[in-house]
């Protein structure tokens, strides 16, 4: 019986392989559930000391975006900058050195531009660890100190818009409250 051309793999191309189910972008198969999340959560940036900060899960944003003051280069790549890590408490300071990734225009939900120096930083949530993309910016008016955004989510979480805190109500003095934190 004769192949058609079409059948067989190009000499440069890999052959597909159809035993290996497909993956999310941090390497989990798709058949895995989704951790489910609140529409609020206690996320933890490991970068120093663990902080602890209550972010708003906000899936009409694209990208995530952290309230932080004092954004300067600290050479080699990276950024320092200093997060507030309690709303409505301007006393507790942690000062942190990123990755600077890149600087984005970020349209606000009332329509303005910004642009914004963005880095990559270490979030954990529930069971899981990953890296983010976050916007560096003042939210010294919002409501949450954090917003995780879209892309943060996409593959990793399903978001219940009634609950909250599902991986536990934290005191943000109290890291070890936070409950499936790694």
């Amino acid at each position: 019986m004769s192949r058609h051309p079409s059948d067989e793999p190009a000499s440069h191309e890999e052959p597909v392989r159809r035993h290996e189910p497909p993956t999310r972008g941090d390497g989990r198969s798709r058949d895995e559930p989704l951790c489910r999340v609140g529409w609020r959560e206690w996320i933890i940036l490991p970068a120093g000391p663990t902080i602890p900060i209550k972010v708003k899960v906000d899936t009409g944003a694209r990208s995530s975006a952290l309230h932080a003051t004092g954004i300067q280069a600290a050479g080699h790549g990276l950024i320092r900058f200093t997060v507030h890590p309690h709303q409505r408490r301007s006393g507790d300071e942690v000062e942190i050195v990123a990755p600077l990734v890149d600087h984005r225009e970020v349209r606000s939900s009332s329509g303005i531009a910004e642009p914004r120096p963005t880095v990559r930083l270490e979030v954990a949530l529930g069971p899981l660890r990953w890296p983010v993309e976050v916007t560096l910016t003042r939210r010294d008016r919002m409501g949450f100190r954090m917003l995780l955004g879209r892309t943060a989510l996409r593959g990793r979480f399903l978001v219940d818009p009634g609950a909250s805190f599902l991986h536990g109500h934290g005191d943000p003095r109290e890291p070890q409250t936070l409950g499936n934190t790694p």
